[in-house]
């Protein structure tokens, strides 16, 4: 059986101890057994619109003697899990726009005592633009390294307070950089956005275009990422 990539391992460390956690987009399970196996969690919800990742998610819950204290769910995200009592919800490996209509759909999340684990695999700036407006604040966020790509992992919880975001938190958030290791995961990770910017900015010249939308955003990482070096 699998575990958890360096992501995921992330994702857990922000699970509180004794929670009643759900795990959106299951697949193989590998998150909630990584926890029941520390004893950090009481139960967890297992949910994933498959079947066939359901079923995976059974054969190792069972293979790792925990079947007993989690259930697997046929669920699309959040549906039908508003009366499960759930304390901590780990969303991940999923798209940023997925991860906010999930979140739209369950209303029951817009409370203070959830608390929502949430790590885009992309298009993270719509993520964090829908949580600024919508009265959710970030508690904490850290990044971590798999498969040679930087992902961010939020901590978040609901405030009630909305505010407004500049666009370059809402493309890279505002990690804690309070070790070497997560100032160079940040690093890497403006590496990436302004090389993807950089090759934007020549397409658009190479053909002709004398505006780039996207200059006072280039500018902004530049700047950041010089301020961490």
């Amino acid at each position: 059986m699998g575990a958890p990539d360096d992501r995921l391992r992330l994702a857990a460390s922000f699970v509180r101890e004794g929670a009643v956690f759900a795990d959106i987009g299951t697949d193989h399970a590998y998150l909630p057994i990584y926890l029941l196996e520390r004893g950090r969690i009481k139960r967890a919800i297992c949910a994933d619109i498959g079947e066939g990742p359901l079923a995976r998610a059974r054969e190792n819950l069972a293979a790792s003697g925990w079947l007993g204290h989690a259930r697997t769910v046929k669920t699309d995200g959040l549906c039908g899990l508003d009366r499960e009592g759930l304390t901590d919800i780990a969303i991940c490996g999923m798209g940023g726009e997925l991860i906010v209509r999930i979140l739209e759909a369950a209303p029951f999340v817009r409370d203070p005592s959830v608390q929502l684990i949430l790590q885009p695999m992309s298009r993270a700036a719509v993520l964090r633009r829908y949580l600024a407006e919508n009265g959710f604040a970030v508690r904490e966020e850290r990044l971590a390294r798999a498969a040679g790509r930087v992902y961010s992992c939020l901590s978040v919880f609901y405030g009630g307070v909305r505010r407004e975001i500049d666009e370059c938190e809402a493309e890279v958030g505002r990690p804690a950089c309070d070790t070497e290791e997560q100032r160079v995961l940040f690093a890497a990770l403006l590496a990436r956005k302004l090389a993807s910017l950089e090759k934007k900015k020549t397409a658009l010249l190479q053909g002709g275009h004398t505006d780039f939308p996207e200059a006072s955003l280039l500018e902004a990482l530049s700047k950041l990422r010089e301020g961490i070096r």
